[in-house]
């Protein structure tokens, strides 16, 4: 095997597809990328761990077909500090040369042989708007458990009927749901399905960029199920979660006694200076009163902090306690100026969602649930 590249496009190709390599690949083989170079002008670069691959073709010169196996992470490591010029990649016995300008770097085979073969991915169900999903996707992923105790919640629930979209993730503690429109090659198309929320967070960020992602939606059943992402030349899949997700759109409140409109970057800043007394999952206090929300946190012999924030209140004061760390999450993904929080009372979920303008209408397309914590009075 043997062709040239320019040194930019293999870089970016080798980076973007060693971003999922293991850190601990079960079989040796798995740390590696597979390069096959075709006779049409073009090098495929594909990486697989038996849970998510990565396939990406660009175009190159090539004089000598072929396919080899070396390690990911080197060979992006060198590929992203060669000097700007075109690389060659030849393969010389058991070595691969690779060189750039007066660069030379000689890399050991791996057995190709022993690679795997990568997953087709599932039939086309339709597009979405990068940019849009790619955001729909990390306001809803901020509230996926994070350990391994309930594998299920650690996925975020994708619901498709017809040309709406809703994404869904929980911990227990919060709740995310997005509702978006998307272009589904089947008007009549339902899908449920449970896609591990980092691989999808990382997916749609690598992929958002490109305009337009088609989705490729598979079943769970049986755990063998896949689903896929491509935009232009890069192609993604993953396996599924298996399991069903549990009923939690009831937490959803049916109506609301108090609701505060407030600047969302102020209320940020706000939280971040009061947390800094608050000792490890000890609660922030917000008490909200009309033109005002005050927050505060420690008591007695502790360390305190307390701060007001300009707020447009609805109905009676309220009182209630949060985990910070659960609340920035919130108010870091809802992507509007304003932020609208909405309580039946201080013991019962509240519900976050954004507001453009201070006097506007509250856009429920995208709702953010946080369990209060109990406090001493």
């Amino acid at each position: 095997m043997k062709f040239r590249v320019e040194r930019e496009v293999l870089a970016e190709a080798v980076t973007w597809v060693a971003r999922g390599l293991p850190a601990r690949p079960p079989v040796p083989v798995l740390a590696g990328i597979l390069l096959e170079a075709s006779d049409e002008g073009t090098v495929t670069l594909s990486a697989f761990d038996y849970e998510v691959s990565a396939r990406l073709t660009v175009p190159a010169e090539v004089s000598e077909s072929g396919t080899v196996l070396v390690l990911g992470r080197l060979l992006a490591d060198i590929s992203r500090n060669l000097p700007n010029k075109p690389v060659d990649v030849e393969v010389q016995g058991s070595k691969v040369q690779v060189t750039c300008g007066s660069s030379r770097f000689s890399l050991l085979q791996m057995p190709s042989d022993d690679y795997p073969t990568l997953p087709a991915s599932p039939e086309p169900s339709g597009s979405i708007d990068g940019h849009v999903f790619t955001q729909a996707v990390s306001q809803v992923s901020v509230a996926a458990d994070r350990g391994d105790t309930l594998p299920i919640l650690t996925g975020v629930r994708v619901e498709i009927e017809g040309d709406k979209m809703t994404l869904l993730a929980t911990d227990r503690y919060r709740l995310a749901m997005r509702e978006l429109t998307w272009n589904p090659t089947d008007s009549a198309a339902s899908h449920i399905v449970l896609v591990p929320a980092r691989t999808l967070a990382d997916t749609a960020r690598s992929l958002g960029a490109s305009g337009s992602i088609d989705v490729a939606l598979g079943s769970a059943a049986g755990g063998d199920g896949l689903v896929g992402f491509e935009a232009g030349s890069r192609r993604t899949t993953t396996r599924l979660l298996d399991g069903e997700y549990p009923k939690v759109s009831s937490i959803f409140p049916s109506s609301s006694e108090t609701e505060a409109v407030i600047n969302t970057a102020e209320l940020v800043e706000a939280v971040k200076r009061v947390a800094l007394v608050a000792e490890r999952n000890t609660p922030v206090r917000l008490r909200f009163t009309e033109g005002q929300v005050a927050i505060e946190a420690g008591t007695g012999e502790d360390a305190q902090a307390s701060e007001a924030v300009e707020a447009t209140l609805t109905g009676p004061d309220i009182e209630v306690a949060f985990n910070p760390g659960f609340l920035l999450d919130g108010l870091g993904a809802v992507g509007t100026d304003f932020s609208r929080l909405s309580f039946t009372q201080p013991s019962r979920p509240a519900v976050l969602s954004g507001q453009a303008e201070v006097d506007g209408e509250a856009d429920t397309s995208y709702r953010y649930v946080i369990m209060p914590v109990r406090f001493a009075s």
